[in-house]
């Protein structure tokens, strides 16, 4: 044992950072998305896959995040499963848009960010810490972004010291912004989130908001391509995550497909959705 630790760098042996990206910013900075090699003016953004469309809702008791599957590349259909909302931590939910590759590994990092601060602090981060880091790793990811790799998370999670589930929007830049009630990131954003202005409410159960972000997931795809619908021949449904006081879990495949078959039969007798109050 004695032998392998003195085999390691100095560096690994010296009382160091809680962040986990700063101390691999000092030991091993290639591994960082941020660090790649650069050529500056030139896009490339449509050799990768890119995924969109990410929603979350807040209702009492906590915050739901839902995702379409698709991921596309340029006009083609690159992948119909990929998986874009994962659990950051306990208390906490991240759904991704944009360059997927990179995406998953901002994902993985930031997984591995907070789990070594927790090691090394002996206690978590506040939910708006870990919303602070997420932006922190978003603006080290600038160069790429300026390729075109752009890496645009929706982070949600358990407030444990407000006791309320929050959502937390960022731009290109790092720029960190709380919403209120309900939100969307992705190129179908702007459908989801009209959709969610008629259907969301303050006072919606929890099985009510998931209805409602698939809803928006559903309004997203019917009018933007690089969203996908929920797919019936092959049974692959939006993945769907809630954050309580009680911790993050993930809607089983039969619970969100018994959602969406609602929502299918609805829309096969009123195409355009439900309708909403005029006042």
């Amino acid at each position: 044992m004695t032998e392998r630790l003195t085999a390691l760098p100095p560096a690994f042996l010296q009382a160091g950072t809680s962040s986990f990206t700063d101390f691999a910013a000092a030991v091993a900075p290639n591994v960082l998305p941020g660090a790649r090699a650069e050529s500056p003016g030139a896009s490339v953004a449509d050799l990768a896959p890119h995924g969109t469309t990410i929603v979350a809702a807040t209702f009492p008791g906590g915050v739901v995040v839902a995702g379409d599957r698709r991921a596309t590349m340029g006009n083609m259909i690159a992948q119909r499963d990929i998986e874009k909302v994962y659990p950051a931590d306990e208390y906490s939910i991240i759904g991704i848009a944009g360059s997927a590759g990179l995406a998953v590994e901002m994902v993985r990092l930031f997984q591995l960010e907070l789990e070594h601060y927790e090691k090394i602090e002996g206690a978590p981060l506040s939910l708006v810490g870990k919303a602070n880091r997420l932006a922190t790793m978003i603006r080290q990811n600038l160069g790429m972004a300026l390729q075109g790799f752009v890496v645009v998370p929706l982070f949600a999670g358990w407030d444990l010291a407000r006791q309320e589930g929050r959502i937390f929007s960022y731009d290109a830049t790092g720029g960190r912004y709380e919403e209120q009630a309900f939100f969307s990131v992705g190129s179908g954003s702007v459908f989801a989130r009209g959709s969610l202005k008629k259907l969301y409410r303050p006072d919606l159960t929890a099985t009510e908001a998931a209805t409602a972000v698939i809803q928006a997931l559903y309004d997203a795809s019917d009018d933007d391509s690089a969203t996908g619908g929920p797919d019936l021949t092959r049974r692959i449904f939006p993945i769907v995550m809630t954050a309580t006081a009680d911790g993050v879990t993930r809607a089983s495949d039969d619970a969100v497909a018994a959602i969406v078959d609602q929502v299918i039969a609805a829309r096969m007798r009123r195409p355009d959705g439900p309708g909403a109050p005029l006042l």
